[in-house]
């Protein structure tokens, strides 16, 4: 919205862009340029982020912006989408209760400095810059000098110009999910002739540097769970297999005993717990160090039992180790299924690791029937979450290459993917050769 009540600034700002306060015209100048130009209010809760120390980012970075600014060493980034070239001139709306201070902004090789006194919230004009390329423009500030404590608080950036002439995209609301950043996933296209579906095999590949904190590289997706592998922190990975309850809810604890997962049978070093926020069911975790750029294999089954329920064991296969393992086997009450909807996804689970970039491979897809024939997955459809649809983060990609699929996502890269698109895959052509006779536990065989 244009922000009227900026209109009369001899009286309202007590500070302006430095260069514009040695004459009249300068003066008139930086006024003409606020009420015509900044008309976009980009709040920093949602998109802004701490380069330097990612640990401060909850500290410094809270839904109504930037606090406790009190290091010159901090680098704050803001992200913002344009969709056409030119200027971008931009101001920050800060406060600052005590003192004075001067801060940098810097877009490119660009930067330009202003100083901020005592003053209540209000528009501080910064100036304008070149943007050569369409896509997300990189906005940081950092302080430069100060007489007191902070440098000031900074609830959003006001842009205009040019460069917003066709549009920008940024997290205007759900803070949260839209600091995580948009999930994405490849939906697994099942051969019409395959028929019921106990098996489903799958391979993951991390690119080394892709194995940041607070990523989940999801391998085997299926109608009532997930199984996968995370990052949990710099000195924890996990291998992660979770089962859904068919009672819908957030709170584990409301779930009725008749409808609670069971443990069947867990693997060595796992831990078994429930889960909620996100629906609620059985987990199961192993702590296991894998490594980026090793191949790691997965593979799940589910059979329905002779009395409404259904079981699923999930097994893991690390080139370290050399043989399959078994995370868990969960039976789900009140369900009578195979395995349906074959999908992965990679998301970021952590709000501070939303500026980083991460990708994963997803590769060698394939299906087993209940007669014992496998089937060749080669085909997959790109999704995308509410983040993506509502144009909050539009930092996502998918795709196929060299026999492989990969899902990207974070980071604000600027060539995404349309989700709802199908990709092909090269054909492994080889099956997965496993002896079910020899894994440590034959969860789908129980009844």
């Amino acid at each position: 919205m244009i922000i009227s009540r900026y209109l009369i600034l001899g009286s309202f700002l007590m500070v302006c862009i430095l260069s514009a306060c040695s004459s009249n015209t300068s003066s008139k100048r930086a006024a003409d340029f606020l009420v015509e130009d900044l008309v976009i209010e980009v709040p920093l809760g949602g998109n802004a982020w701490l380069v330097d120390d990612v640990s401060l980012n909850e500290r410094m970075i809270s839904d109504q912006g930037l606090k406790n600014w009190t290091k010159e060493t901090s680098l704050i980034r803001t992200f913002v989408r344009v969709n056409a070239t030119g200027e971008l001139c931009l101001g920050l709306k800060a406060k600052l209760l005590k003192g004075s201070s001067k801060v940098k902004v810097t877009i490119g090789d660009e930067s330009k400095e202003i100083a901020i006194h005592k003053q209540e919230m209000g528009l501080i004009p910064v100036g304008c810059f070149n943007v050569s390329q369409k896509g997300y423009v990189q906005i940081d500030i950092q302080g430069v000098s100060k007489t007191d404590s902070y440098f000031g608080d900074v609830s959003h950036l006001i842009i205009g110009g040019e460069a917003t002439s066709a549009g920008t995209d940024f997290v205007k609301d759900d803070f949260y999910w839209g600091r995580r950043g948009p999930s994405v996933h490849l939906g697994y296209e099942i051969p019409a002739e395959a028929g019921d579906i106990e098996w489903f095999y799958n391979e993951i590949e991390v690119p080394e540097g892709n194995d940041l904190i607070g990523s989940y590289y999801m391998a085997n997706g299926f109608g009532e769970g997930y199984f996968g592998i995370q990052v949990n922190s710099e000195t924890e990975r996990r291998i992660l297999f979770s089962v859904w309850s068919s009672y819908v809810t957030d709170d584990p604890n409301n779930i009725p005993e008749d409808e609670k997962i069971k443990l069947l049978k867990k693997g060595a070093d796992v831990t078994i717990g429930e889960f909620g926020n996100e629906g609620s069911g059985g987990q199961s975790f192993r702590v296991y160090d894998w490594k980026a750029g090793n191949k790691y294999r997965f593979l799940l089954g589910a059979k329905p039992t002779n009395d409404n329920c259904t079981d699923y064991s999930a097994y893991f296969f690390a080139p370290e180790i050399g043989q399959w393992e078994l995370i868990a086997g969960f039976r789900r009450p009140k369900t009578s299924t195979y395995l349906t909807r074959p999908h992965s996804f990679l998301e970021n689970f952590l709000t501070e690791m939303g500026q980083f970039t991460r990708k994963g491979t997803y590769l060698n897809q394939w299906v087993r029937n209940t007669e014992g024939k496998w089937f060749e997955m080669t085909k997959a459809k790109f999704t995308a979450d509410a983040t993506a649809h509502k144009d909050s983060r539009l930092d996502y990609a998918g795709g196929a290459d060299n026999g492989k699929f990969f899902l990207k996502n974070c980071g604000f890269f600027s060539d995404r993917v349309p989700f709802d698109t199908y990709f092909t895959r090269e054909s492994a052509g080889a099956e997965p050769i496993i002896d079910f006779d020899s894994l440590p536990y034959r969860i789908n065989d129980t009844q």
